[in-house]
């Protein structure tokens, strides 16, 4: 039975991929941020293992991630998805402190999660980490620098960690999803139009434009794709970077 720790897992993509591991029989442990969702899932789903966190707080997520393997006996998977989507405006008019907080999460939080996991999942005698990137970590993105910035940096800590991790049987993957169904698209497809001057809806079939698949991609489609790649069947799938975004072939 796998032990996984999620990040942000309460809601959107980390509450399917949540729902997944879950069906799947594994022993799962949550941390996000919004007490309410973290209440909702674990009416939800039994057994499921709960715990407030902010991964920009560094004390917070030493104390979590040892709280998961305590509570779990130990970690078998990492799944790094918590992330925000920082502000839509162009370089020169973004406030810093904008900046700051994207990376702090974004990056940082996911190498405080994965280097304080790390040791626990060695201890195992191997595992997996998925770390959440996205298109934006591919492509070079207008007006979304600390979030486009914070994911490329993580698909280099994705393929960085695969080569020191092989030695213990831990493999580490990016998952890079396009434009995915949910409230976070509807605001991003919102802060576009409050630029452009477009509708929302000219903007989602302006961002479908650039992919073959004229379709925003499914939560639940990632999820099984986390649980592929953390599987016996992904036992060779190490340091890549997995697009899930209908071909896009630009942002």
């Amino acid at each position: 039975m796998k032990r996984v720790l999620i990040t942000a897992g309460a809601g959107g993509i980390g509450l399917a991929i949540t729902r997944a591991f879950h069906a799947e029989g594994a022993r799962v442990f949550i941390c996000d941020i919004d007490d309410a969702a973290l209440a909702r899932a674990a009416a939800d789903l039994p057994g499921l293992m709960t715990c407030r966190c902010d991964v920009s707080d560094r004390a917070a997520v030493t104390a979590m991630v040892d709280d998961a393997a305590q509570r779990l006996g130990g970690l078998d998977v990492l799944v790094n998805n918590a992330g925000i989507g920082g502000p839509t405006r162009p370089v020169h008019e973004l406030d810093p402190a904008d900046w700051d907080q994207v990376l702090r999460v974004n990056l940082t939080g996911a190498f405080d999660v994965a280097r304080l996991a790390i040791p626990h999942l060695i201890g195992a005698g191997g595992g997996a980490i998925l770390n959440m990137a996205s298109a934006a970590g591919r492509f070079g993105y207008a007006n979304r620098s600390p979030y486009s910035s914070s994911k490329w940096a993580l698909i280099g800590l994705t393929k960085t960690l695969a080569i020191e991790l092989g030695e213990y049987n831990i493999r580490v993957n990016a998952i890079a999803p396009g434009a995915v169904a949910g409230e976070r698209a509807e605001r991003v497809f919102t802060g576009r139009a409050q630029l452009s001057g477009r509708s929302v809806e000219e903007e989602k079939l302006l961002g479908l434009a650039n992919q073959s698949l004229k379709q925003l991609v499914d939560p639940v489609d990632i999820a099984k794709l986390a649980v592929f790649l953390a599987s016996d069947a992904g036992k060779s799938i190490s340091g890549q970077v997995v697009p899930i975004d209908g071909n896009m072939q630009r942002a």
